[in-house]
């Protein structure tokens, strides 16, 4: 059971709600169900950063948008939520979570089955009245409730069989129904591992990729011609720190500490062999072909699927390295993707029977190969997210399931700790890999992965001098606050959907909550945040920007004013419109940029910025406006109001023996004057800026973001465009044949 650390610990904002509400469908169920099955034995893996955010929403003090835009009165959502949650309240699957409704369905049907566009959003939030949407923020939550609720409980039996037509009092009833199941869960796992029908197993706390913590050259071994980040990532002791926590918070939770360890992502190597046992770890687990690779063997399997090595592979092996030794089990790689691939398609009996006879086929095929030894298979899957493509949730899977495995005459459940307490076999090393093709690819191999890691190198480094100083020089709480964020900077999650290997509707905000974590770090010791921590990893498409080139060389009059509509036609201009997507913070104001102008002459670049009202509303008291650039690297240049006047400069983020640099560790802004930069605020504000004081030549190019500030406390409140700058090549000789018109 598994998800990302969610919550920005500055903001205390959750940016995504599936710990919510996989606890409502899946969490508490899949361990309650067990009651009616009282002789099987299974193991659970919970990953810290899921409970501790299970325990906020349990407790009520956590918030995420989509749960408080289920529970604001209908008739006081304005526009913006509106298009929220007309964009985000359907993401559920569509076959068994809203289709099964007809209701949900007729809502979709109303919005639109595809994902709309903000036109789209447009007419589509014409067709909803306040009533609809009131249905829909009870169905965005109800489709998502517990079977064991859906069939038993009256509350939410009587919600369900009014379909439409909800009251606000019933919201309240659903909100009372949510709170309950969250409640339950930590409960029920605690109840069942007490009465021994379970076992708890733990991941690294924050599900970092342990072997890329100890050395991100580990990657090497799989990919020795690899692209690699800036410098290598060599931090073994967060590591250690990672999975010492996970066992403390269990204990907290359970009453004891795990023996189990499922290492995130099932990666394993050498280096982290001793820290799992140093931890307290006796077993950890892992995909099949990472045995293969260890043993230089190759696993094969018949026309049913069942794997013809059987001697090798159904069997625990105690691993050593690094003077240590832990038991692990490979998973049967092809057995457990049925259950979490193949048998959502399938009748739950059907499925069932299929699994089972491939497990007594397996066993028997191992005995027959070692004389009459027992086989010990290992199922390992995902916890939560294949049951939403069964019908009823998975339960009638598990029911079949349960049902057959329960007094078989040549099959038993066991425990994870119990079945690798047989260990004897030993291995002298694990190759380094995950449970997926047996390398690290997903986490690091993408240019997109390995630009996270190099700005997860240089936060470490800030990290380590500021951690170094002396308590007058760097608060304690700041520096424990900017390692937290750390730690959960290196969850693995973030790197999972970066690169050209797994997408999502809320890529942007993985990539966006990663940049945030990595960006708290420094705000927290009170350094310089680096340009290319505001600016997307993805290199892959991402939101569009309503953006058009320069066509012509400007001579703008440089007055605040708009003197005449000639005098910008030709320039690029960006329109920026008021977006309400799932990272925007619950009250996050309208923009005050509205357009922005940008080109060249021969020797300056221009830009204009328009506001909602007039430029002084950019440039109020308090406040201030950079273009940050990201090429020429580690330049900005700054607008504020000083005594009545306008006072702009350019400044440079130097490092300590004054070389620019947009990244270094420590490097610092120095303000370097205005140089021949002229300004201009009224109506709207003007900008000229030489190229010779940006230090760009001839056909070079300039990249750059319009950047609002709070000029006391140094945030940053606005950004334009949000995930890519504006990017333009000075003008050569060429630029105005190019763009001559007849």
């Amino acid at each position: 059971m598994h998800q990302p650390y969610y919550e920005d610990l500055v903001t205390r904002e959750h940016i995504l709600p599936w710990v919510r509400l996989h606890a409502l469908k899946d969490y508490y169920g899949m361990a309650a169900l067990l009651r009616e099955f009282p002789d099987i034995r299974m193991t659970f893996n919970l990953v810290p950063s899921l409970l501790v955010q299970l325990q906020a929403f349990a407790e009520d003090r956590a918030r995420d948008r989509y749960l408080e835009l289920s529970l604001k009165p209908a008739d006081a959502l304005n526009y913006r939520d509106v298009d929220f949650i007309l964009d985000n309240f359907f993401h559920a699957q569509r076959e068994h979570m809203i289709d099964v409704y007809p209701r949900y369905a007729e809502l979709l049907a109303k919005r639109g089955g595809a994902a709309p566009t903000p036109e789209d959003r447009r007419v589509a939030a014409g067709r909803f009245t306040v009533d609809d949407i009131r249905d829909l923020q009870v169905w965005q939550k109800l489709a998502w409730i517990d079977p064991f609720y859906l069939d038993g409980d009256p509350r939410v039996r009587a919600l369900v069989a009014k379909g439409r037509g909800f009251s606000e009092a019933d919201k309240m009833v659903l909100r009372q129904v949510e709170l309950e199941i969250l409640n339950r869960v930590i409960p029920e796992y605690r109840d069942a591992a007490a009465r021994g029908q379970i076992e708890i197993s733990a991941s690294p706390f924050y599900h970092p990729i342990l072997p890329l913590l100890c050395d991100t050259d580990i990657y090497l071994r799989t990919h020795p011609t690899s692209k690699m980040p800036r410098q290598p990532f060599r931090h073994p002791e967060d590591a250690a720190e990672q999975l010492e926590r996970a066992g403390a918070l269990h204990e907290r939770l359970f009453g004891r500490r795990p023996v189990g360890l499922w290492p995130s992502e099932g990666s394993v190597s050498d280096a982290m062999v001793p820290l799992a046992a140093k931890a307290g770890f006796a077993w950890m687990a892992t995909d099949e072909l990472i045995l293969a690779r260890t043993l230089g063997v190759t696993f094969s399997r018949d026309g049913r699927g069942i794997v013809e090595q059987p001697e090798r592979l159904y069997m625990p092996y105690m691993v050593r390295a690094g003077g240590a030794a832990v038991a692990c089990a490979f998973r049967d790689h092809t057995l457990s993707d049925l259950i979490g691939f193949t048998y959502s398609g399938w009748g739950a009996e059907q499925a069932a029977e299929d699994f089972v006879s491939r497990l007594v086929d397996a066993g028997r095929r191992y005995r027959d190969r070692t004389s009459g030894g027992e086989a010990t298979i290992p199922i390992i899957l995902d916890g939560e997210n294949a049951w939403e493509h069964f019908a009823g949730g998975g339960r009638l899977f598990f029911r079949a399931l349960y049902r057959r495995l329960t007094g078989h005459a040549e099959l038993r459940t066991v425990t994870m700790a119990a079945a690798c307490a047989e260990a004897k076999q030993e291995l002298a090393g694990i190759f380094p890999g995950s449970w997926i093709d047996a390398n690290f690819y997903i986490w690091i191999g993408h240019a997109d992965d390995q630009r996270g890691w190099s700005q997860l190198v240089d936060a470490r480094a800030a990290l380590e001098q500021a951690s170094a100083l002396p308590a007058a020089q760097a608060d304690p709480r700041a520096v424990a606050a900017a390692h937290e964020e750390m730690l959960i900077a290196e969850g693995s999650d973030w790197f999972w959907w970066y690169g050209d290997d797994h997408s999502s509707a809320h890529d942007l905000e993985f990539d966006d909550l990663f940049r945030r974590h990595v960006r708290n770090v420094y705000r927290l010791l009170q350094l310089p945040i680096p340009d290319e921590l505001f600016i997307s990893n993805i290199s892959k498409e991402v939101a569009p920007i309503i953006l058009t080139e320069p066509t012509a060389l400007l001579a703008p009059k440089l007055d605040g004013e708009e003197t005449s509509y000639f005098e910008w036609l030709g320039a690029g201009t960006l329109e920026i419109h008021d977006v309400a997507g799932a990272m925007h913070q619950i009250d996050r104001p309208r923009p005050l940029v509205t357009l922005v102008h940008f080109g060249f002459d021969r020797q300056r670049l221009f830009v204009r910025v328009d506001a909602a009202q007039k430029s002084v509303d950019l440039l109020g008291a308090g406040k201030e406006v950079s273009l940050k650039f990201v090429t020429p690297a580690g330049v900005r240049f700054s607008i504020r109001q000083h005594t009545g006047r306008l006072a702009a400069s350019f400044w440079d983020r130097r490092t300590a023996s004054g070389d620019r640099s947009s990244s270094a560790p420590g490097a610092q802004w120095v303000e370097r004057g205005p140089g021949g930069a002229v300004v201009a605020a009224g109506s709207v504000l003007e900008l000229a800026l030489p190229l010779v004081d940006l230090g760009v030549g001839v056909g070079q190019a300039v990249a750059f973001f319009v950047a609002l500030y709070d000029a006391e406390t140094g945030a940053e409140t606005e950004r334009h465009p949000e995930h890519r700058p504006i990017e333009l090549v000075t003008p050569d000789a060429l630029f105005e044949a190019r763009h001559w018109r007849a």
